[in-house]
């Protein structure tokens, strides 16, 4: 299988659960509610994604994406705790499969998938984040990191108990200050939601 990566970088978790955590990001290009043309968005099921994933390296082995990950990470990368990857997009879980986690488990690595929830994960990861921005088929997981507010769907809709964390990330844009505010005043209401602050555009990094 042939892997079209968007992008590979090592930094650090900038929202959620594992905020601080370094972290080997790989991003998966593509995504199927969203095409990532400009002139597409207005009539996308998402509308309000801020991340380029159309370019795209072709990866033709498994082994070459393990190498590419893992020469990111410094020595002692081992040392302490079992170095983290997370697979992202666009969508990953169009392109992410058993053999390739598999891999990167026995590395061994902790791997990590921030999916939006539309496609089934049917192997093991170590930690899966839902961010939806439409009705889902992944109703359970680690970490829920709802874009808020959302016209199509509200936190509401997600009041159970399958999901370890449940996170509000006031929606980017022009009203992120509007958009925060509110958030925050949904947590105070609601606290089985928490405030999720992206960090890593507070500090300038990516």
């Amino acid at each position: 299988m042939t892997y079209r990566v968007n992008e590979i970088f090592y930094s650090i978790q900038g929202e959620g659960h594992w905020t601080g955590r370094p972290a080997v990001f790989l991003r998966f290009s593509g995504c199927n509610l969203w095409s990532g043309i400009e002139a597409d968005r207005a009539t996308s099921i998402c509308t309000f994604c801020d991340t380029d994933f159309t370019s795209y390296t072709e990866y033709e082995t498994i082994a070459e994406v393990v190498e590419a990950v893992t020469a990111l990470l410094p020595e002692n990368a081992w040392d302490v705790r079992t170095p983290m990857v997370v697979f992202t997009g666009g969508e990953p879980m169009l392109q992410l499969d058993a053999d390739i986690v598999r891999e990167f488990l026995s590395v061994p690595m902790y791997v990590a998938i921030e999916t939006n929830g539309t496609k089934p994960i049917p192997f093991y990861v170590d930690w899966v984040c839902v961010s939806p921005k439409t009705p889902i088929i992944k109703t359970g997981g680690n970490e829920l990191k709802l874009v808020y507010p959302q016209e199509r769907i509200t936190p509401d809709m997600f009041d159970t108990d399958c999901w370890d964390h449940k996170w509000l990330s006031p929606m980017d844009g022009h009203n992120l200050t509007a958009n925060t505010q509110a958030a925050f005043k949904y947590c105070l209401l609601n606290p089985q939601w928490r405030l999720n602050i992206q960090t890593h555009k507070v500090i300038g990094v990516r």
